[in-house]
């Protein structure tokens, strides 16, 4: 009985294919886009966290015009910045640590620096 121990060419489709799938099945269940991370962010800074963001800040993008805390146009804080002062509270602004869940926090933190960053 002879062997046939010939080796067989994956195709180009077959390798993106398993790529793919294993990109995916990496990533962790309920893992959301970046779009996604953008748009939960912009809703609470808009009406989700209580207080509202919206009603201390001036944000250009979210069309807030606050004027009791920085105006975050100006200010461009990064997200590491905007997550500590979530998580602890600064100033007369409260902690939302008890209101909003890390992962809320967390993209709330990343909405405000990328548009704040993106202001002329």
């Amino acid at each position: 009985m002879k062997l046939n121990l010939q080796r067989r060419k994956a195709s180009p489709h077959a390798f993106a294919i398993l790529f793919c799938l294993a990109v995916l099945t990496a990533l962790p269940a309920g893992a959301q886009t970046d779009a996604d991370q953008l748009a939960l962010g912009k809703k609470l800074f808009m009406q989700g966290a209580v207080p509202a963001c919206s009603a201390c800040h001036t944000l250009k993008d979210a069309g807030a015009n606050g004027a009791i805390g920085p105006v975050l146009d100006e200010l461009k804080p990064d997200a590491q910045r905007i997550a500590k002062a979530l998580r602890n509270g600064i100033g007369q602004m409260p902690s939302y640590a008890g209101s909003l869940s890390e992962a809320q926090i967390l993209a709330l933190a990343q909405y405000v620096s990328r548009a704040s960053s993106a202001a002329n």
